[in-house]
């Protein structure tokens, strides 16, 4: 069977068993998987890596390595599925995921670990967009949102097994004569190998291919645009936002971002975001939602674990026990939500829904101090990884059925783009601001409670004097400062509760600050969401002649 067709003959979905259908939906949530993994399993073994690779101050070019690779090629991956075919496109992208899984495996230095990363990022890129495009290619959509559900479900299982699996290998000396830290690389060997069997053996479905130039100066011209900016989200708290360099590199954006524009209009249907998807208003909507809900999504998974971990001073493992029931809940969310818009053929107001449960989990978030109950903070877990279900799994359906059959590469790609988009500006811009007014949030708390009993307790406390962190942190305190180094907060586990406690509550309130802007962005986001026009796949005709007959059956 021919892989592709030409985009002026609209293909009928393709009539598959339900077992070709869930094999090669097996297949491509393997590849998924794989790539959700590689983020998550990093987490916890990022020190162990940077400390074998004596590069601790290196490390965060291997994570912008990856990220910028992965960021850059989605949407070239769509677009460029939609001139070659799906399959070809699947298979590019996984070989080059392992070969960058095994050149990382084998690094020697941070240097030569983030030039690798940035291969592996390529690859990345190209395993969820591509995947979502070739289910569109499958199933109607009816049948499609069902199996998207399970997509949602992957990233679900990987935030709960990534840190675990990472800790563990990192914690490991060696393992069949290899550094422990190195089989975080090759794990993904076999299961992408078994992926490439059964993509490679069992997707033969035709895709609507559309042959025209490669908008390579597009893709040129974007890179420029979003490299400085990446690396100044990445690395500007260290540089600072005004320096000269986080200057220079927000120019050198700000003039690719033109010479894209400029380029994409000149390419039209060619370009690789072609202009007239953007004069769609669904379909630029839907980008703008996506966009601000990634900065809600990933925003909140990066603080909520902070709050649990630093204010209420739960233990890596135990926070993760905590937010368990949240992966479960973004699982079932998604299930709920699937089956609902494939009965209903309505989206819009299923997103305002979830994005709504969000944005009220961030508000009553801001709220949560050092006692509250872990009870609540489980309920809201599970409260946000419901909204969080319901908004992933709407917003693709959303997307894609914006445009016509044969932009479905570019639509998909795009999802993920404008999402990730989100995600990494989102959590470098407020971990920006959650720092940069931790300082005095702490020294405001300490001086309302300075004259407390507790505290005063505290002060006159002949074995806090004698302890030399605690009088380290007083001492700082009392002379006008945060106390503490606050890129080590380890400290905060040894000191004495009393003269913890305004810190505790300082850092607990700058987080507060973080999520009630969350909750801002997140209401603005359902407002969009409300304005979007929606639109309905056409019936085959076999349907609306069934329809037919039922109305006048009924009639009569």
């Amino acid at each position: 069977m021919a892989e592709a067709v030409a985009a002026d003959e609209e293909p009928q979905y393709p009539e598959l068993s339900r077992r070709t259908v869930t094999l090669v939906v097996t297949g491509l949530l393997l590849a998924v998987f794989m790539s959700a993994l590689d983020g998550m399993i990093m987490a916890t073994a990022m020190r162990t890596v940077a400390d074998s690779l004596h590069g601790q101050t290196l490390q965060a070019w291997a994570t912008t390595g990856y990220l910028i690779t992965a960021t850059m090629s989605l949407p070239l991956y769509g677009k460029l599925s939609d001139i070659f075919g799906r399959k070809r496109l699947y298979m590019v992208a996984i070989a080059l995921f392992l070969l960058g899984s095994l050149l990382c495996a084998t690094s020697q230095s941070m240097y030569e670990l983030a030039l690798y990363r940035g291969i592996q990022g390529l690859g990345g890129g190209g395993l969820a967009s591509v995947a979502l495009a070739v289910l569109a290619d499958m199933l109607p959509p009816d049948q499609r949102v069902r199996y998207q559900a399970n997509f949602g479900a992957v990233y679900g299982v990987a935030s709960v097994l990534g840190p675990a699996v990472g800790g563990l290998f990192a914690g490991s000396d060696s393992f069949l004569g290899i550094e422990g830290w190195r089989w975080i690389f090759l794990v993904n060997l076999p299961i992408g190998l078994i992926t490439l069997v059964v993509v490679g053996k069992l997707f033969t479905l035709k895709s609507v291919r559309v042959p025209q130039r490669v908008d390579y100066w597009g893709a040129t011209s974007l890179v420029i645009a979003l490299v400085p900016l990446l690396l100044v989200a990445e690395q500007g708290k260290e540089w600072g936002w005004a320096s000269p360099l986080s200057l220079t590199l927000f120019a050198l954006g700000a003039a690719g971002a033109v010479w894209f524009l400029l380029v994409e209009r000149r390419m039209g249907d060619e370009a690789l975001m072609p202009p007239r998807l953007f004069r769609n208003s669904a379909f630029t909507r839907v980008n703008v939602v996506n966009f601000i809900g990634g900065i809600g999504a990933f925003t909140s998974m990066t603080f909520l674990p902070l709050h649990l971990q630093i204010v209420q001073g739960l233990s890596p493992t135990t926070a993760g026990l905590l937010l368990l029931p949240q992966s479960i809940a973004t699982t079932v969310g998604a299930k709920f939500a699937g089956p609902v818009v494939a009965r209903t053929e309505r989206y819009k107001f299923m997103l305002a829904g979830g994005l709504t449960m969000l944005s009220v989990t961030y508000l009553v978030l801001s709220t949560v101090g050092v006692d509250t109950s872990l009870w609540i903070m489980g309920a809201l877990a599970v409260a946000m990884g419901l909204g969080l279900g319901v908004f992933m799994q709407t917003v693709l359906t959303a997307l894609q059925n914006s445009v016509p059959r044969k932009d479905m590469g570019v639509a998909s790609g795009l999802y993920s783009f404008s999402r990730q988009l989100g995600a990494i500006s989102g959590t470098a811009v407020f971990l920006s601001v959650m720092f940069g007014i931790a300082a005095g949030r702490i020294i405001d708390s300490f001086a309302s409670a300075r004259n407390s009993p507790e505290l005063r307790s505290a002060i006159n406390d002949p074995a806090v004097r004698s302890s030399a962190a605690d009088q380290k942190v007083l001492d700082g305190l009392l002379d006008g400062t945060e106390g503490i180094d606050l890129d080590n907060t380890s400290v905060l586990g040894t000191l004495d509760p009393r003269v913890a406690r305004p810190i505790l509550e300082g850092l607990g309130s700058s987080i507060n600050t973080v999520f009630l802007a969350l909750g801002a962005l997140g209401l603005l986001a359902v407002l969009v969401s409300l304005t979007i026009k929606e639109k309905r796949e056409p019936k085959e005709p076999d349907e609306e002649s069934d329809e037919a007959g039922e109305r006048t059956a009924a009639a009569e």
